[in-house]
């Protein structure tokens, strides 16, 4: 019967989605542009809570509170208060700047903005594949917590392979019907489901073992938590910290599906609202959903090798039906994600590869036709690799967040340095793509220099080489500068 009841809840909210999903359909036009940015129609509300749903992912609700349980509460320090922030000022540095130049020539992606200021295909190409390489993983990412969640709820009635291949099948049904519109629709209603049911989830494990004091006083009560409870240890030194919070709030600046809704915002006033906002919603998901791990560790909440903590807990401590409805949430989580993912790299594919090198004169029915066969296209081939369950989450997890980094800083210099050149940026895009991808499968090539993740030290070493390449180059003479340097785009 508890099984019947958990898998019940978990379908209805997809179908619910779905049901979304399919009134969304059919108010969307079928132009690409519609399929992919919504006509760049979304108020501040949807902008922000599709923005907010699109980055909690299974990262959130199970990599995150693993790592909470694991290594301490600091986390929270990180995601929470850092990333938020540096994530917010980012939104208006590059998404801005990325609005006033959609708004002027219609982009709909990084790749097709930057390929045309540079008036290069290969650049344009160069930024599709480096963000499709990343999204790869993260995409998998979410099959994996799926599929991990449902195994570890059902007490392995739902296999592994089951459970990420029902979330990857509802995800290829959902994004093919409903385009961008129904996703920032599904989005604002999981963002508001992940809060309400994270929060009651936290206060109602807290009133069952005595309150935020039992909780904590569980942790303290051994000198061997003490490295678990302080900053500057071996799990959380000051570089560590300063590292990861960076390579995250840079790295989701460049998500394709986050970097997209930059250029979907309605107004400047709805995107100067929403990342205003930003960081304080950041604080309350992070803090109850990180929480819950690090106290889990003081409750003794025994987790298996390779499962997840928040499960664990729910089952401990909140009925059957409660817990079955949080993963639900977790659930959602991983597919306001995985749906705008699967919709950006079809639109990165489409846009900056299959139309500038194979059918320049595709026409918007065809081009929307494709992307719709992009998404199942990715979905199935990210399922099959997730099916090996090559990593952890956090591994996975980390890995894209680093690898989106390396863009930031050569994109924001082409934003607002005129002297940048195509050289110059493709040198710089290049370097430090090699760099941190060398980090990660050569032993040769350390991942950490005194403290600093791989992931840093490939940041600046794409800033010193497209400012040093640009420096000593010239700009080609087909170069249009003038799109982001005079008109509109200045202001």
């Amino acid at each position: 019967m508890s099984l019947t009841l958990q898998l019940g809840i978990i379908v209805g909210y997809l179908i619910l989605a779905l049901a979304i999903g399919l009134v969304a359909y059919r108010l969307t036009d079928r132009t690409a542009e519609d399929f992919y940015l919504a006509s760049r129609t979304f108020g501040t509300i949807v902008l922000l809570f599709t923005t907010f749903a699109t980055l909690l992912s299974a990262f959130t609700f199970f990599a995150g509170p693993n790592i909470a349980y694991q290594q301490g509460p600091e986390w929270i320090l990180v995601m929470g208060l850092m990333d938020g922030i540096i994530f917010a000022i980012l939104w208006y540095v590059i998404g801005y700047k990325q609005w006033l130049l959609g708004q002027e020539y219609g982009y709909v992606t990084l790749g097709e903005m930057l390929g045309d200021r540079f008036a290069s295909r290969r650049l344009r190409g160069l930024v599709a594949g480096v963000s499709l390489l990343w999204l790869f993983p993260y995409v998998m990412l979410q099959q994996v917590g799926a599929g991990t969640a449902l195994q570890a709820l059902t007490d392995g009635a739902v296999p592994y392979a089951a459970g990420a291949g029902l979330i990857t099948a509802f995800m290829i049904l959902y994004v093919v019907v409903a385009g961008m519109r129904g996703i920032a629709w599904t989005d604002t209603l999981q963002g508001v489901f992940m809060l309400v049911t994270t929060w009651v989830a936290l206060l109602w494990v807290l009133a069952a073992v005595g309150g935020p004091g039992a909780a904590t006083s569980t942790l303290t009560e051994t000198d061997a938590t003490a490295a678990f409870l302080s900053l500057g240890s071996a799990y959380y030194t000051p570089q560590w910290m300063l590292s990861t919070a960076i390579t995250i709030g840079f790295g989701v600046a460049m998500f394709p599906q986050v970097n997209q809704r930059f250029f979907a915002a309605g107004s400047k006033t709805v995107l100067k609202r929403s990342f205003a906002l930003w960081p304080i919603l950041c604080v309350l998901l992070f803090v109850p959903s990180f929480m819950l791990g690090a106290w889990a560790r003081g409750l003794e909440v025994t987790v298996p090798a390779g499962d997840n903590v928040l499960p664990a807990i729910l089952a401990e401590y909140t009925p059957i039906w409660f817990a079955a409805l949080v993963i639900a949430g977790a659930m959602a989580a991983m597919m306001s994600s995985s749906d705008s993912m699967l919709l950006s790299g079809s639109s990165y594919f489409t846009r900056d590869l299959y139309r500038p090198f194979i059918e320049q004169d595709i026409t918007e029915r065809r081009e929307d036709l494709l992307a719709r066969v992009g998404v199942v296209v990715f979905a199935t081939a990210a399922f099959g690799v997730s099916l090996l369950n090559p990593a952890t989450l956090f591994e996975l997890g980390d890995a894209a967040f680093s690898g989106f980094a390396q863009l930031a800083l050569p994109v924001m210099i082409a934003l607002y340095w005129r002297k940048t050149t195509r050289a110059g940026i493709t040198a710089g895009v290049f370097t430090s793509q090699l760099f941190y991808l060398s980090s990660l499968f050569l032993a040769a090539v350390p991942s950490s220099y005194a403290g600093w993740t791989a992931g840093i030290v490939g940041m600046g070493l794409g800033l010193v080489v497209t400012v040093g390449v640009s420096l000593v180059t010239s700009p080609a003479t087909e170069e249009r500068q003038a799109i982001y340097f005079d008109g509109l785009g200045a202001d």
